[in-house]
């Protein structure tokens, strides 16, 4: 039964759409079918009616892709342990995902540091490194803030969201609309290099093998370009998909009114990210700033009113340091 709701979960059909060209045949002669490269599926979006709403299948992806990537993690660094924040940490300087590790020394001191910083790495130039114990009394108390400013002010909390969750919509749909366009004129500048580069070998200004290479170099490049555009418009027609999600994450929250403790599927359906900056010492005293992502709604600034207040998390470490939240 688990088996056939997770293949329900995991198959882009389900939401409605046609996918063509997924598998191909080497030949005749061989019976195996070989998986397609992404550039030659066809999608056809909303041929038929949903099993499934678009909206869960893709949390459903985006929940399988972070456990994939903690288990590549995992495989490659085999002292690391999990935790219920594995997959959700980024590096707010690099974006690579935080590396979950304790001391061996001490293995009750578990922490987080970024996945580039490591030593066989080291291309982010800080570790970006947060106890867990500090991680968790800082996202409790912000989802404790959240769920008690939508009991408090239902209908301010519901104008925010809605209003949050359109203007992140907008920006990203802005972004990739902007970044379409900068590919489509370089694609076009490249079939404009192309044909000069042409008439330059027929005139025999440029030779057959320097030009041979060039139009290695301009196909591979305006293949990159093609991939691309074509991941950019998918990731278009998602976004054009979430704008119900506004109404599945207020009832989300009001499922957690009552908090007392972090859960796994309460970070799941709460959070897409959590970024984590570099500890830095302001007046004498480390400071570390957290900024978290809601799922659908991006960050969200919440009153600093009286019953309301921002959660004051401060952690004596082993070395006498004291660590504050921002």
């Amino acid at each position: 039964m688990m088996s056939t709701v997770y293949k329900i979960l995991s198959l882009q059909e389900y939401c409605g759409d046609v996918i063509n060209f997924k598998t191909y045949s080497k030949s005749y002669k061989h019976k195996k079918r070989v998986k397609n490269s992404e550039e030659n599926i066809a999608v056809f979006p909303g041929v038929h009616e949903p099993i499934i709403d678009r909206v869960t299948f893709e949390k459903v992806r985006s929940m399988r892709e972070k456990k994939i990537n903690k288990r590549k993690n995992d495989d490659e660094n085999s002292y690391f342990q999990t935790s219920i924040f594995s997959g959700l940490l980024r590096c707010a300087d690099c974006g690579a995902n935080m590396s979950f590790r304790f001391r061996q020394a001490n293995p009750d001191i578990k922490y987080f540091m970024c996945y580039n910083n490591n030593m066989t790495r080291k291309t982010c130039p800080t570790t970006h490194m947060i106890r867990l114990d500090f991680l968790e009394s800082v996202v409790l108390g912000e989802i404790k803030r959240l769920t008690k400013f939508a009991r408090q002010y239902e209908d301010v909390f519901v104008k925010m969201i809605a209003g949050n969750s359109m203007e992140t919509l907008n920006m990203q749909r802005r972004q990739k609309e902007l970044e379409l366009k900068k590919l489509l004129l370089r694609d076009r500048e490249l079939d404009s290099l192309f044909n000069r580069m042409y008439e330059d070998n027929v005139a025999g200004k440029i030779g057959d093998e320097r030009f041979a290479k060039m139009s290695q170099k301009y196909e591979a490049e305006q293949a990159e370009l093609t991939q691309r555009m074509e991941a950019i418009k998918t990731e278009l027609e998602k976004l054009g998909s979430q704008s119900m999600t506004t109404d599945m994450f207020i009832a989300t929250v009001r499922k957690y009114t009552r908090v007392k403790k972090l859960t796994p599927r309460m970070l799941n359906e709460l959070i897409e990210r959590i970024e984590i900056q570099q500890a830095e010492k302001q007046n004498g005293e480390h400071v570390q700033k957290l900024t978290i992502y809601y799922a659908c709604v991006g960050t969200l600034e919440i009153p600093n009113v009286a019953t309301l207040r921002e959660p004051e998390v401060r952690l004596q470490t082993r070395k006498g340091v004291a660590l504050y939240y921002a």
